[in-house]
Order: C-alpha cells, then structure tokens, then sequence
C-alpha cells in the first residue's frame, strides 16, 4: 500500500475500533419519496453492526450509500476521514475493492456455475494464475462449509441456503476488509439462519474484519452483533424527531423500555395493530 493510503491497515494496533465510515447529515429522496433524513452514524474497524427496523425505513439504502453504490441527495460519507466526493475516479474504484457487498438473495449470475461465480471478481480484478484461482475458490467453498464438487454446479440446482453460502464466498473471495450483509438470512429456515450466523462469526474470527448487518432476524442479532442501531420510518415520525431511535448493545436493545424498539425486537404489534385499524 502507499503512504497516505486510506485504508491502510485499519485494524492493527491503535488504530482498531476507531471510525472508518462515517456518515454525516445523509438524507436520500427517490422523487417526492424521502426515505432517509439527516442520518449521522459511524461504523468502527473491527466490530459488526447490525442495522434493524421495520421494512422501508431505510436500511438498505443506508448500506448502499455506506459503500458508495448509491449517492446520498445530500450529507457526506467519509471513509477513514476522508469524504468519499475528494477522491478521484480511481482511488473510489480502487477502495471499494476493500468492500465486500452480500445481497439480498445471494444475487448469483444465473448463468454462471458456482465455481465462476466466486471467481468474477477474481478475474476482473486480479492477475493470478488459473491454478491459484482454482485453490483459491476451493478454500472459500471449504470457508462457507460446502464441498469443492459443488463448485460445478449451476445456481438452479442449489438451495436457498446454498445460494446464501455460495454468495458469502464469492464476498470474502477478494478478501475484504469491511463486508456488507443485506439481510443474509431471510426466506432461511431457522437452521440455515443459525449456519449463516455461525458463517459471519467464524469469519470475523478468521481475520479482523468490520461487518455491517441489515437483518430483522433478532437470532442474528443475538449472536453475532457487537451494536445494535435502529431506524423508524419517516412516515411514522413527527418533523424533526430523529431517524435512529436506538443505539447500543444486543442487550441494551432488548432491554429497551422504549415500546419503538421493545415492540421490534420482540415483535409485538403493539401500537401498530391501532395505528393499521386507523387506517
């Protein structure tokens, strides 16, 4: 890496558990729709974060503007200090490289078999010999506990939860130092969703990475969170009452007497049921 590189070695040292990612007064509107207004948050090296919330309250799109795959309409992001909109063309394309990005339902090529799935971004990134990219595809098959004869197969013939495994290796296969997961676990039966889980901790133990977790599962967030952030929908909040309504522990959120988060985590309709009936 070069002097002044900003994301070099981020989790040694001093330098573990300070803020890499930053987001400062974000607001997103899609139209006359305002999904995301005045957000500030930071994401810490080193630790996992989940984000929960009702659907629509933002979550993704947080995530997305997170590794700079959407732009916010106003707000800054800042990546190690440094605002993602200073950066040249080429430091931008060169840093996400230090993302990796988990999508809803895996989002394989369907027409790819699993081994050149993982090996994509291999290929449009490196230089590595075929026969260290054929080891390397087998270790992150081996990484997310599926055997080297799967890497043949096509995503069709594979479960949901195969498909989930096969995303999560083709994520970690550029060896990234922050990995986004955008609900990793949903339409998973409550077996796969604990394989999951044990996936992003075994993998957060393997090398120190910063993992950022969009997910309503509260098992996940039991398991494998070190803070909890949550949102609420502008629809459902008066102007001017923040957006974040919680942040904190896994045990601070489900020990929250505030009925936002209490009637979440516990997945209580609560006021909810009065407010639909209105409605």
């Amino acid at each position: 890496m070069q002097p002044g590189d900003p994301f070099s070695d981020p989790f040694t040292g001093e330098e573990s558990g300070r803020s890499i990612i930053e987001l400062r007064g974000i607001s997103r509107s899609f139209g006359s729709q305002e999904v995301l207004r005045n957000v500030s948050l930071d994401i810490r090296a080193g630790e996992t974060v989940c984000l929960i919330g009702e659907s629509g309250c933002g979550k993704s799109v947080t995530m997305k503007i997170m590794a700079s795959l959407m732009q916010p309409t106003a707000g800054n992001v800042l990546w190690n200090d440094v605002p993602i909109k200073d950066r040249t063309d080429e430091e931008l394309v060169r840093d996400r490289l230090r993302f990796g990005y988990l999508f809803q339902g895996a989002a394989l090529f369907d027409s790819l078999s699993v081994f050149e799935n993982i090996a994509f971004g291999l290929r449009q990134n490196t230089t590595m010999s075929d026969k260290f990219l054929a080891e390397l595809v087998t270790e992150r098959l081996k990484d997310v506990g599926m055997s080297p004869a799967s890497a043949h197969k096509m995503p069709s013939e594979l479960s949901g939860g195969m498909r989930k495994r096969v995303g999560l290796a083709r994520t970690l296969a550029l060896m990234p130092d922050i990995i986004l997961y955008d609900e990793p676990t949903t339409g998973l039966d409550p077996i796969m969703i604990d394989v999951i889980n044990t996936l992003i901790l075994k993998t957060r133990k393997r090398r120190p990475v910063t993992s950022v977790i969009v997910t309503h599962e509260m098992s996940t967030v039991r398991k494998v969170a070190d803070r909890v952030i949550m949102f609420y929908p502008l629809s459902r909040l008066e102007p001017g009452q923040p957006q974040i309504v919680f942040e904190g522990t896994p045990e601070e959120a489900f020990a929250s007497e505030d009925p936002q988060v209490s009637q979440f985590v516990y997945g209580e309709a609560g006021e909810r049921m009065q407010e639909l009936s209105l409605l």
